[in-house]
């Protein structure tokens, strides 16, 4: 619909080829291929003009600058913005560089910055860094093999080679601590696949590593989008992965390559900076800076969060954080909770200090029916306690087991507990509260305590054959 966004009878298909076409006409972002994906709405102001985003239910996220001609960027962000308004919708345009923050006037944070390499100079980037080799060198010497995949191969629905794929994201998806983020940070390889390659690292036959690429056609170059390890892949799988996408690139005529954004990097806002610190533990901002960085790119160029004068950027931070949480703050937070992750098994360890403290000082008469209750509760949570932080600073599975069967023990004798002596002489809302927390607390603890358990055992999983047997690796 002409300067509107998609309507629910539009035609997906005839869509896709309508903006696949400005993607290959006006796809100067680092992101502009990315829009093909699943998830993303278009408004169009022309023919000739579109913008991609996704809808959080109160605002449009745009994803990088219009696929517009550069001389038509302000009036295409103009009329967009007017149509999200109508909408009753805020506006922002994430990922956006310096060719969109120049032409367009509207406010810019600094998010970011993303590497930039060139292609035929990666061979001189290699001789200077004797690190970089080394790696190489260790993945050859673990029998690590990097090829090119059959795009066609790949995407072919009930082939081994696409099970394999599809069945090492979901492992690789299952080691992360959070949930699967949506955006321009969705995990899909195999999204658009006929019109890019991916690269496959093996090892003895066996599926450690996939690099898939996204065109850029303004620039000549590529977005290596998922660079993805196995967690028992060998050191240098990565960055055999990362040479092999250089050399093809080389090998192409191309001139541009790009990792996409390290979040957060760079002289950012000291908010962002203290975000960068305290988020470290669900997201290492800084080691993906660190990865990017080793290998050495020509340049960092700055990326930015644009938006409105009459919008906050606090405002603008939280839809964009909407958009990549897939639009439900609290379904995602479940998910990241049903995860397991280490934050949270230190958060219950935590929370057991000052529980065992209360616990040590109440008056027994009034909670337990005798004090050997008492001090054996304590005794139990300080040994609990101790375990969990134990568990956080090295994992190991058996300790795991041990303490969700203590904990699970737990659950059952307090509830117990409660029912029998402490429910018929609750005396309050007070009291009644402090019997549910308890009463809840193990339940809640054996629950992620479970989860975390299901995560490494998925961590733990070995890789997927390519084909359904062994290969060599020669």
């Amino acid at each position: 619909m002409l300067g509107s966004p998609d309507s629910a009878a539009a035609d997906p298909h005839d869509e896709r080829a309508r903006v696949l076409g400005l993607v290959q006409r006006f796809g100067w972002n680092a992101t502009s291929f990315q829009v093909l994906e699943p998830g993303y709405r278009y408004f169009f102001a022309d023919g000739a003009a579109g913008v991609a985003f996704v809808d959080t239910g109160s605002a449009w996220v745009a994803a990088g600058a219009p696929l517009a001609d550069e001389a038509r960027f302000a009036d295409v962000t103009a009329a967009f913005m007017r149509a999200a308004r109508a909408a009753n919708r805020r506006a922002c345009f994430f990922a956006t560089e310096d060719r969109f923050t120049r032409q367009v006037r509207l406010r810019s944070l600094l998010i970011g910055e993303q590497p930039v390499w060139e292609p035929a100079r990666w061979d001189a980037a290699l001789r200077s860094r004797s690190s970089l080799r080394e790696q190489l060198r260790r993945a050859r010497a673990k029998g690590v093999r990097v090829r090119v995949s059959d795009a066609r191969a790949a995407a072919a629905a009930g082939t081994a080679l696409r099970d394999a794929i599809s069945g090492f994201v979901r492992r690789w998806q299952g080691a992360r601590e959070l949930a699967p983020l949506g955006f321009l940070a969705r995990v899909d390889p195999l999204a658009f696949l006929p019109d890019r390659p991916v690269f496959l690292a093996e090892q003895a036959g066996r599926l450690v590593g996939i690099l898939s690429v996204a065109p850029i056609h303004g620039r000549e170059g590529w977005l290596l989008q998922n660079l993805l390890r196995a967690p028992d892949a060998p050191n240098g799988t990565a960055e055999a992965l990362f040479d092999a996408a250089m050399r093809d690139a080389a090998a192409r005529g191309l001139t541009f390559v790009t990792l996409g954004l390290a979040p957060l990097a760079g002289p950012v806002a000291r908010p962002l900076r203290v975000a960068r610190h305290a988020g470290r533990r669900l997201f290492n901002f800084e080691g993906l800076r660190a990865f990017k960085a080793k290998l050495e790119p020509a340049r960092w160029d700055p990326v930015y969060l644009s938006f409105p004068e009459d919008t906050s950027a606090a405002r603008a931070i939280v839809d964009v954080l909407a958009a990549f949480a897939r639009g439900n703050f609290f379904r995602f937070g479940i998910e990241t909770l049903a995860r397991g992750p280490a934050l949270l098994v230190s958060l219950l360890a935590l929370l057991l200090v000052p529980w065992t403290v209360l616990l040590a000082c109440c008056e027994w008469r009034r909670w337990f029916p005798h004090p050997a209750f008492k001090w054996g509760w304590v005794a139990f949570d300080v040994l609990v306690a101790a375990g969990l932080f134990t568990l956080r600073r090295r994992w190991r599975a058996s300790l795991a087991y041990l303490l969700l069967t203590a904990v699970g023990a737990d659950a059952v004798a307090t509830a117990a507990e409660a029912i029998w002596w402490n429910l018929p002489r609750a005396a309050g809302a007070v009291e009644g509260g402090v019997l549910v927390a308890a009463a809840l607390a193990p339940i809640v603890a054996a629950l992620l305590l479970a989860a975390a358990l299901h995560r490494h055992a998925v961590v733990a999983v070995p890789g997927p054959f390519i084909g359904g047997e062994r290969a060599s690796s020669a």
